[in-house]
């Protein structure tokens, strides 16, 4: 077991080297120019070529990338070249909203979709079934700023039962938090517990059939613990792993849904780096997004120790 948790450990070094190197020419060789952003449309080139010695532009792509690379070394992630603020700072100012949004998104769609997929897979091919399965084919189709609009239409319009955009902390009120965060976090979690229904079931339909089940069943136990403890538990490798992979997709795209209702989270932020071609700020949230995803995954993998008896031993 130590050996393939080392394994594991070690990979993700290569993996972000790889992630780093890309995400820096990628920037660099897509077309635009920071330093007409900064100065403006009436700019002229001498001003332009003073702005990208001052930000560093105009230097060699190689010495570019070693300043960079050092700057992560020292837990850095670079000044943004619009606001002059060090990029830990600003994703440290939005990164909360983002986060506590993904937290409660996971957890409603969690509370929802596995016993949808329990039940699915209990009243197989019944009507229970066929409604599970056309839900979640729904909630694949239909596009997140369509939900949202509609959601905001029927519950905030309509029937005026929470407020149609804004953000407020956990901390500062937790019932206003609650009123802001529940229609985005209805709109996200309907794509997710459309996901997470879909595996639940096909990892329940799997384990119903094998015969520890059939025993227990044939030994009179409770049909509900035969489907949570027995089935569910034993399900619930490929159920954890899309759970996580979906946490870590909520903190990598929730743009759409930050911009319909007005969050200011990380997803706005990229948005706004990336309309200004503030290099640094993209880098440092391309790098997050693409750390939390390896990081999650290698928390999944190590999770396996404790399921698989074959890695444990």
């Amino acid at each position: 077991m130590l050996g393939y948790i080392t394994r594991r450990i070690l990979a993700v070094i290569p993996v972000m080297i790889i992630v780093a190197i890309f995400v820096f020419l990628l920037l660099r060789l897509t077309p635009g120019d920071p330093a007409a952003i900064i100065a403006g449309d009436m700019a002229t080139p001498d001003q332009l070529e003073r702005i990208r010695t001052s930000l560093g532009l105009s230097d060699p792509l190689h010495e570019q990338f070693i300043t960079w690379v050092g700057l992560l070394l020292q837990g850095e992630l670079g000044t943004s070249l619009i606001s002059s603020t060090p990029v830990t700072q600003m994703i440290g100012q939005r990164i909360w909203p983002t986060v506590n949004i993904a937290v409660l998104t996971i957890l409603l769609s969690v509370l929802i979709a596995v016993p949808m997929g329990v039940l699915a897979a209990w009243r197989h091919r019944t009507w229970v079934d066929y409604a599970v399965m056309t839900f979640s084919v729904l909630g694949f189709s239909i596009p997140v700023f369509v939900i949202g609009y509609i959601f905001i239409k029927i519950f905030s319009i309509e029937l005026r039962w929470f407020p149609v955009q804004g953000y407020v902390a956990p901390s500062e009120d937790f019932g206003k938090f609650l009123s802001r965060a529940i229609l985005p976090c209805l709109t996200l979690a309907t794509i997710y517990v459309a996901l997470i229904a879909r595996m639940t079931r096909a990892s329940m339909l799997e384990v119903l059939g094998e015969d520890y089940i059939r025993t227990a069943r044939a030994k009179g136990v409770k049909e509900t613990v035969v489907l949570f403890r027995h089935a569910l538990s034993n399900a619930a490798v490929p159920i954890m792993t899309i759970i996580g992979t979906g946490f870590a997709l909520l903190i990598g795209g929730v743009v759409v849904t930050e911009s319909v209702f007005n969050i200011p989270g990380i997803g706005r932020l990229t948005v706004d780096a990336i309309l200004a071609r503030d290099y640094p700020v993209i880098q440092g949230m391309i790098l997050l997004t693409s750390g939390l995803y390896v990081l999650i995954n290698l928390l999944i993998d190590l999770s396996y120790t404790f399921f698989d008896p074959r890695i444990r031993y």
